[in-house]
């Protein structure tokens, strides 16, 4: 299971712990609010995962880190080619566990974005793993994406339906004590929230310590 401190990676996460023991992989690069990976810290441990690993790469960025690199129609927290880079090491980390799911938690609003998110990539992606590795293709491992028919309303629906502690998720681009409530990631969170007609517990009226 891929986990950040977000909505929508907590509800898939809360989703495929129904059916299945999880590992939670955690990435940790230049530049992510040290709040975030709290937060994933803090969801593992509500959610019982059997382990949580945190993966350093100090040298990947964000496009608004990488001086005179403003790609076309993305946004400035664009990783390049970020899941083939998270999900090779998922594999990896399928080989090292037995495990015969590779779970991510994007969304159908993602699709719209990053290209990297879309059916074909992960299918081809799939593909390109099972022919690399004996041991994965003797697992039969699949990628599998439960939320990416769902635009973000709906995950936070279907997060609030499975109890998922929406309280320690995290979703300010920013590194502060607090959501800032004006960054594009706050923002989203707000109207998402909004739209799903599900009050939100970190809103300002009702901050909350993670714990």
């Amino acid at each position: 299971m891929l986990l950040s401190g977000g909505i929508d990676s907590a509800a898939a996460l809360y989703l495929i712990k129904k059916t299945h023991p999880v590992r939670a992989l955690t990435f940790e690069y230049q530049g992510i609010a040290g709040r975030e990976l709290d937060s994933a810290r803090a969801i593992a441990r509500r959610a019982g995962v059997l382990e949580q690993r945190v993966v350093r790469l100090p040298d990947l960025r964000e496009a608004g880190d990488i001086p005179g690199f403003k790609p076309v129609g993305l946004p400035s927290t664009y990783i390049p080619l970020r899941n083939s880079i998270f999900y090779a090491f998922a594999a990896s980390y399928a080989e090292e566990t037995g495990a015969s799911l590779i779970v991510g938690g994007h969304n159908r609003d993602d699709t719209e974005i990053f290209a990297d998110v879309s059916s074909e990539f992960f299918r081809s992606l799939q593909t390109a793993l099972l022919t690399g590795s004996r041991i994965l293709r003797r697992n039969r491992l699949r990628i599998v994406r439960p939320l990416s028919r769902r635009r973000k309303p709906e995950v936070i629906r279907v997060a609030a339906s499975l109890g998922v502690p929406l309280e320690l998720t995290w979703s300010c681009h920013k590194d502060l004590k607090e959501h800032c409530w004006d960054c594009d990631g706050c923002l989203s969170r707000r109207r998402a929230f909004a739209s799903a007609g599900v009050a939100d517990p970190l809103s300002p009226a009702k901050l909350e310590k993670i714990t």
